[in-house]
């Protein structure tokens, strides 16, 4: 009886052996880490996805993270720069319809201060004491 306790027992120690180098095999295999693309790149693999692997999102996070900071910089200003065009646009105009108005405003004051206007108003007037001097002006010197 004792025989059979001995081998019974040699059993469950080279079963328990064989599971524990079983299971020290299924370790080394085993990993989290994704497998490594292969070494030649194609169309499959890049439609695929097998390009976008946890390990070279990993190693290239800082470069993801700067594009989309640039992206978002740049969209922002592009906005910014429409902003701007359109206020300078509003601008453009509001400086052309002054320029206009003082263009007229300067003509109507040279029409009115012309010597021709001036004299027919004087003439209208009857009651103005303003009337075109009868002597040419002349010129007063003084001592220095």
């Amino acid at each position: 009886m004792e025989e059979k306790d001995e081998i019974q027992v040699e059993n469950i120690v080279n079963e328990d052996t064989a599971l524990k180098e079983t299971i020290k095999k299924i370790r080394e295999t085993a990993s989290e880490e994704d497998p490594r693309p292969s070494q030649h790149l194609n169309l499959r693999t890049i439609l695929g996805g097998d390009i976008l692997t946890a390990e070279m999102v990993r190693s290239q996070i800082w470069l993801f993270v700067l594009i989309v900071a640039f992206t978002i910089v740049y969209v922002a200003f592009r906005y910014q720069c429409q902003l701007d065009m359109q206020t300078i646009d509003r601008l453009e105009t509001q400086l052309k319809d002054a320029k206009n108005k003082a263009l007229a405003a300067s003509s109507t004051l040279t029409e009115k201060c012309r010597e021709s206007h001036v004299l027919e108003i004087l003439k209208q007037n009857k009651d103005s004491l303003l009337h075109v001097a009868d002597q040419p002006p002349y010129i007063i010197q003084t001592p220095e």
